[in-house]
């Protein structure tokens, strides 16, 4: 089949959108599907299956959008966008946006099936107008998401039933849902690997994330205050984003040992994790972690946030061990010492998260998604 991921914002992979995005996009190809994607990023341009239209320009307020990471698609080329949706079996949406609500509504008008996948929560919209805690705002986004994309989609994929939930709960309707993973690689697994020299006899705490205020960061730079064991502690902190500089100009200096910052490829980040002795996950917003998943299906006791708007406490063996308080770094650091003083504890409670992986199988994953997207096909055609 010919499938068309119509991508409002698509950019590098150091984000779980486009991460998601691109694997599903990889996966269907390699099943022999032909894949073509429209997207605003230039430098895809001339690359075989991407269909590239120009950005949204916006004016005096490009700087703050760049700095952002966020390249929005304009319908300055719309030419572009129907030679990419032409004999197309079905075309799917990864981000609600003008180019989402123009191709959805042309696929209508063609009969060509649709599907869309809820990657993102309002707060990672609304977190760059400073409104990531305002109830209203975060409704009116999801509703408006609905009314631009979702509502005219023939299926929705929700990463996890918690957003399957809360979507269709804030926007009060009831989807065609397909509730898929994104799926765990298999090669997150325990492995022994040589710690680099700045990581041998310290305690290294690690917390994969996008640089950006929802993922909440700031708890766990502000928690190394607080540990009784901050000489020697190492956070461990792959990623990017716009609050780059601020953890290398500021947070770092809360912390007795420099953290470890920077973008990682996926092969050192399996090696990295597997340096790791804890792994905290604070961020407020979360769909599903697949950054949290892979860390503890290696086997690594985890610290994870209560914040209701995360999925990540339900993945807790022991909620008494593993669960902090989502406003307390105080807590957060007392439930990093307690296992840095109980080893055995820790290596225990790591240990009943080994396997993990199985049940969020990459390859299976993406034969559900196949699915989904074969079933829709079909339906569309009585």
């Amino acid at each position: 089949m010919i499938i068309v991921f119509a991508c409002d914002v698509l950019g590098e992979e150091n984000n779980g959108t486009t991460i998601a995005t691109m694997n599903v996009a990889k996966a269907m190809k390699a099943k022999g599907h032909e894949v073509r994607i429209i997207c605003p990023d230039k430098e895809r341009m001339g690359q075989p299956g991407f269909y590239v239209v120009p950005q949204v320009n916006f004016g005096m307020f490009n700087g703050y959008v760049a700095h952002n990471g966020v390249r929005l698609a304009s319908l300055k080329d719309k030419e572009t966008i129907e030679r990419a949706i032409k004999g197309a079996d079905i075309v799917h949406f990864n981000f609600g946006g003008f180019l989402s609500h123009y191709v959805v509504k042309r696929c209508k008008e063609l009969g060509i099936p649709t599907t869309a996948s809820m990657h993102t929560q309002a707060e990672n919209y609304t977190n760059h107008v400073f409104l990531q805690y305002s109830r209203l705002a975060n409704h009116l986004w999801y509703k408006f998401l609905y009314r631009i994309l979702f509502r005219h989609v023939d299926a929705v994929h929700y990463p996890s039933e918690f957003i399957h939930q809360l979507f269709e709960k804030q926007c009060h309707f009831k989807s065609n849902a397909y509730v898929i993973s994104n799926g765990i690689q298999s090669d997150f697994r325990r492995m022994e690997v040589e710690r680099p020299s700045e990581l041998r006899g310290k305690i290294v705490v690690g917390y994969t994330a996008r640089y950006s205020k929802e993922k909440k960061h700031v708890l766990l730079f502000k928690a190394m205050k607080y540990s009784k064991h901050k000489d020697d502690i190492v956070l461990l902190l792959p990623g990017a984003g716009p609050l780059d500089k601020k953890f290398k100009n500021k947070y770092s200096k809360w912390c007795k040992n420099p953290p470890i910052l920077g973008f990682h490829d996926h092969s050192e980040m399996v090696r990295l994790l597997n340096c790791c002795d804890i792994y905290a996950h604070v961020g407020r917003v979360d769909i599903e972690p697949i950054s949290c998943l892979e860390a503890i299906s290696i086997g690594l006791p985890p610290v994870l946030t209560d914040s209701p708007v995360s999925s990540v406490s339900s993945f807790a063996v022991d909620r008494e061990l593993n669960v902090f308080n989502h406003h307390s770094p105080r807590d957060l650091a007392r439930k990093i010492d307690f296992f840095i003083d109980h080893p055995d504890i820790a290596k225990e409670n790591g240990e009943k998260y080994l396997g993990l992986a199985a049940k969020f199988d990459f390859q299976t994953s993406m034969d559900k998604m196949e699915k989904m997207y074969l079933e829709v096909i079909e339906k569309n055609k009585k």
